[in-house]
């Protein structure tokens, strides 16, 4: 447990850390789990605001993880609620005022607000001390709420939140908030970027990025721990592949109409034309200035090769697009990349892309079944798909159905 120093000067190094964060998601993962180490809370969640109502967004509970295998990921259901004085999250939102309740069972009769005992019921959990505070941007606009649940004391033993949390998670909220404002105007950019890609091929829409970005994340997290690599590395990687995993397909926007919203098949010419959207859309990000900026020019190009080495652009010069010295095939054409040869990145985004497409309906064609939809996948392990990257796949299944969920395309 952080002593009140230690707390405070934590928080002076808040504003750097969260502001060093790009993705929304991995943000909002990252305020949780330092607003819970703050005070020592067991649990805590984030309600992000969409116009007139609040969005359950993203959880974090020790003690249902506890309950789960080594390294499996709590799933949670998305859900909305009115912001109006009813709940204790939409009372916040209302009157923009923190509330500290000692007991959430034991409300006092008067207050308009009630907590309801729905997730403690089917979760089997106990939910008792609460801090909920409003996330608010410079000009007083809420973004969100942040709540936090069940304080402990250095025994386990969960206690109401003092005082001095109380202010610690006000000064934690307006720190988080500048973060959180910035990445929602990142994010927002993305999907701006994503909307002219969808005005000219409507496979790109939103739900379909986000989805691959999430899914993307879930592999990437668990091959990294598998190789070992540092967490701290792992926590940059996941925050630029996200971003770069919405923007594989960027390069569109630069092939013709006649070719993209064509009704039936390719031929041979369109194809090859069709295939320059990897090196146009690495081309977009050629003068990296940062981390995201080498991660997308990665997935762009790389996201349609193959493990058995027949994808696509394969070895070749991100300027002029031609053949690398040495990977010249007989036709001219660039030898493909093949195994590891492809970037990790690549690799991960070409399963996630894969999966959603085959699931995901569209104006042209109907979604596969599930069952479908994996035997596929199963059937292309080493083929189209990394192996290990499969396992990983059907290891995280579960997590993935959620995030499919989280982002449907309603």
């Amino acid at each position: 447990m952080l002593t009140e120093k230690e707390k405070l000067d934590k928080l002076m190094e808040l504003g750097i850390g969260l502001n060093q964060v790009k993705d929304l998601d991995v943000l909002m993962e990252r305020i949780l789990t330092d607003a819970r180490g703050f005070v020592n809370a067991d649990a805590g969640s984030i309600y992000i605001r969409e116009e007139d109502r609040l969005l359950f967004s993203y959880t974090q509970n020790d003690t249902l993880q506890k309950r789960l295998p080594p390294d499996e990921k709590l799933i949670y259901s998305t859900f909305s609620m009115p912001i109006d004085t009813t709940s204790i999250a939409g009372n916040t939102a209302v009157t923009g005022e923190l509330l500290n309740i000692a007991d959430v069972y034991r409300l006092d009769p008067g207050v308009p607000y009630q907590f309801s005992k729905k997730f403690d019921q089917s979760a089997g959990y106990k939910t008792q001390s609460m801090v909920t505070v409003p996330l608010q941007s410079g000009r007083g606009d809420l973004l969100g709420i942040l709540q936090i649940i069940n304080a402990q004391n250095e025994n386990g033993q969960v206690i109401p939140f003092s005082g001095a949390d109380e202010n610690l998670m006000q000064h934690f909220a307006s720190v988080a908030a500048v973060a959180l404002e910035r990445a929602q105007m990142t994010r927002a950019i993305l999907l701006r970027m994503i909307s002219m890609a969808e005005m000219r091929d409507p496979k790109e829409t939103g739900a379909h990025v986000n989805r691959v970005g999430g899914y993307s994340l879930e592999i990437y997290e668990r091959w990294a721990r598998n190789h070992g690599i540092d967490p701290k590395e792992i926590e940059q990687g996941r925050d630029s592949l996200r971003m770069a995993a919405m923007l594989h397909d960027v390069g569109k926007v630069a092939i013709s109409d006649l070719i993209l919203k064509k009704p039936g098949r390719f031929n041979n010419d369109e194809r090859e034309i069709m295939k320059q959207h990897t090196v146009l859309g690495a081309r977009l990000f050629l003068e990296a200035r940062s981390d995201f900026d080498e991660a997308a020019r990665e997935v762009a190009l790389n996201h349609h090769e193959r493990w058995d080495g027949d994808g696509y652009p394969g070895h070749v010069d991100i300027v002029t697009g031609a053949p690398l010295p040495g990977h010249c095939l007989a036709d001219g054409s660039a030898k493909g990349k093949k195994e590891e040869e492809i970037p990790i990145f690549g690799r991960i985004v070409a399963l996630a892309d894969v999966y959603d497409a085959l699931s995901s309906a569209r104006v042209y064609k109907e979604a596969w079944s599930e069952k479908d939809v994996l035997d596929t996948i199963e059937k292309e392990s080493g083929a189209q798909f990394d192996p290990e990257l499969v396992e990983i796949f059907f290891n995280r299944i579960e997590v993935l159905r959620s995030i499919q969920q989280r982002y449907n395309d309603e």
